[in-house]
């Protein structure tokens, strides 16, 4: 795949005006009619983007993390970033964290996203953007777990390490390309949420399929019994210790990034999405480098892999850690952008815009 949208998505890249301002907000709704059912078709936009991100055909600057003294488990990231080729979009995700939402029964995190124009620089739609977010992660997870799992025998348990919506997003996107699996199970601190994600299990049909799920009482039973091991925890420190359990080299997709003491990395083959983004803000990769000094431990990036410069081993567990970079928002971003403006359900805001002439 050459392009990084469908090709009526190109053709509705007409709608955004380039001279005359306008702009339009996208909801939930509209993002999740837009995203639903067309899970491939994002895995393929993921990876065609991933490539451009390769040839150098992105701008992805650091994440600016805004924290706050009085509540410092929560904290609102911005991600500015620009997609040439097809995509010719500019932009930002602003997505706050909060954990203790949760308690409440809110997700913990919440997002927009800003596109501007390529030419104008005027920002011409605002969209609610968890879903975009959650959509992104999981896309790159399917896409990852595929193409990270072609040299050794294709994972046919997974394990599920945590269990909020960022799990339930990655495993509709297996589910969607193609992954079927003997037994799924599945581990959270809380049991309700276990017990949760179990009935959404239940519920998306992986038990129909034949599929054996198991809620673990120890996070050391469901890595051990996984041949694939999803974490998506909101973890700030790394809680898995013992590189032992990972005797039986699974592949993990490390999506929470915090999880994994430095000795579990050290101890594998390691692909991230990003070196320089990846390796900051104490993330397992990063803690890894400040305990050896180098970064000699890193395999590749995915885009290694995609494009076979690397090989993954199959005889050594595997753990891909992706950082999650803004170009793949603005991809999915400015994708949804166009299938709403092609429907003709964009929600436009009338003189937004005020000042448009110069000199008044």
């Amino acid at each position: 795949m050459t392009s990084v949208t469908s090709p009526a998505a190109g053709a509705a890249h007409a709608a955004r005006p380039p001279r005359t301002p306008s702009f339009a907000v996208i909801p939930g709704a509209q993002v999740h009619q837009a995203l639903q059912g067309r899970e491939k078709e994002i895995v393929d936009l993921v990876e065609a983007t991933y490539r451009l991100h390769g040839e150098g055909r992105t701008v992805n600057p650091p994440s600016y993390f805004l924290r706050f003294p009085d509540r410092p488990a929560s904290r609102i990231i911005a991600l500015p970033a620009s997609v040439g080729g097809q995509v010719g979009v500019d932009g930002l995700k602003w997505i706050s964290s909060f954990p203790d939402n949760v308690a409440a029964g809110l997700p913990r995190a919440s997002a927009v996203l800003i596109l501007n124009d390529h030419e104008t620089g005027y920002p011409f739609a605002c969209l609610e953007s968890s879903i975009i977010s959650a959509s992104r992660t999981a896309a790159s997870a399917a896409l990852a777990a595929d193409r990270l799992s072609r040299g050794r025998a294709r994972p046919a348990r997974v394990g599920f390490f945590g269990t909020g919506l960022i799990a339930r997003y990655i495993h509709t996107y297996l589910a969607a390309t193609g992954w079927e699996f003997d037994r799924v199970g599945v581990y959270d601190v809380s049991a309700d949420s276990a017990a949760g994600f179990s009935g959404y299990l239940r519920q998306a049909g992986a038990a129909g399929r034949g599929a054996d799920i198991t809620v673990h009482d120890r996070p050391e039973e469901l890595i051990r019994s996984s041949d694939l091991v999803v974490f998506a925890t909101v973890a700030g420190e790394p809680h898995v210790t013992d590189p032992g359990w990972f005797d039986h080299h699974p592949l993990v997709l490390h999506v929470s990034l915090r999880d994994l003491a430095p000795e579990v990395l050290l101890a594998s083959a390691n692909f991230v999405d990003d070196v320089d983004h990846c390796l900051k803000a104490d993330t397992s990769p990063h803690l890894a480098e400040q305990l050896t000094g180098g970064r000699d431990f890193l395999d590749g990036t995915l885009d290694d892999v995609l494009s076979d410069r690397v090989r993954p081993p199959a005889d050594r567990t595997v753990i891909f850690s992706p950082f999650g970079l803004g170009v793949l928002d603005l991809a999915v971003g400015g994708y949804v952008h166009d299938e709403v403006a092609r429907a003709g359900e964009l929600r436009v805001i009338d003189d937004f815009f005020h000042e448009l002439r110069r000199y008044g």
